[in-house]
């Protein structure tokens, strides 16, 4: 017998913890819509997709039709609708653990949105700690040449519930710097205790201790500018 009362969530009105990201995948393998941007002016986007059975069915926008019949690589894209200013195009082909959108489906992920722009697809996800975007990232280093996480929003409540949101934009740093975290990061230099030393790490980097440490202090300071801006 029903007590009358309406269910309650004993956590409705708490600042939610996730996080939302911008990842770029450079180099995705088997993606027809990345093809199609090396030869697109701008970015594609309205990027969406469908299963049925074994057949992957794909959609995306695109102002210049002609470099989407340029493109290589993309299985018999069919025209849906002229839109004026732009085209909607849509093809099918075979599902496979090549996909990188897939792979991030497979994780439990919705991705909130995905264009592809000179040949990198930029994705952005929702996510409801780090420990996910972490999943996600080593997932795609798998099927892609290089993953990159463009920007990251977190939000975490302080002591009055207010969600304190940083917006860490990665585009700061150089392509080198961002080798020297990554590297530093997997071999576990920012453990505690830490699984390596700053030796170790520039051996691995095929660089002096005294270059890594440069590199280090350059990427750490951008990045504590971005997270302590407006403090």
């Amino acid at each position: 017998m029903g007590t009358g009362r309406e269910p309650t969530d004993e956590r409705a009105g708490e600042a939610p913890e996730g996080v939302r990201a911008g990842v770029a995948v450079h180099g995705a393998r088997n993606c027809p819509v990345v093809a199609a941007s090396t030869a697109h002016d701008g970015p594609i986007t309205g990027v969406n997709w469908t299963h049925a059975g074994d057949t992957h069915t794909e959609e995306f926008r695109a102002r210049d039709p002609e470099a989407v019949d340029r493109a290589a690589d993309v299985p018999a894209a069919a025209s849906v609708v002229d839109l004026g200013d732009e085209r909607v195009y849509r093809y099918d082909r075979p599902r496979d653990g090549e996909c990188a959108c897939r792979v991030i489906e497979e994780l439990d992920c919705p991705i909130a949105d995905a264009r592809a722009e000179d040949g990198v697809l930029l994705l952005t996800l929702h996510l409801p700690d780090l420990e996910r975007l972490r999943d996600i990232v080593s997932a795609l280093d798998g099927i892609a040449d290089r993953v990159e996480v463009r920007y990251l929003v977190h939000g975490a409540a302080d002591g009055d519930g207010v969600p304190d949101r940083t917006l860490v934009d990665r585009g700061r740093l150089t392509d080198r710097q961002c080798e020297v975290l990554r590297t530093a990061y997997d071999m576990g230099y920012f453990e505690r205790p830490r699984d390596a030393n700053a030796r170790a790490v520039a051996e691995a980097l095929d660089i002096a201790p005294s270059t890594f440490a440069e590199h280090l202090a350059a990427a750490q300071r951008k990045l504590l500018e971005e997270t302590l801006a407006g403090e």
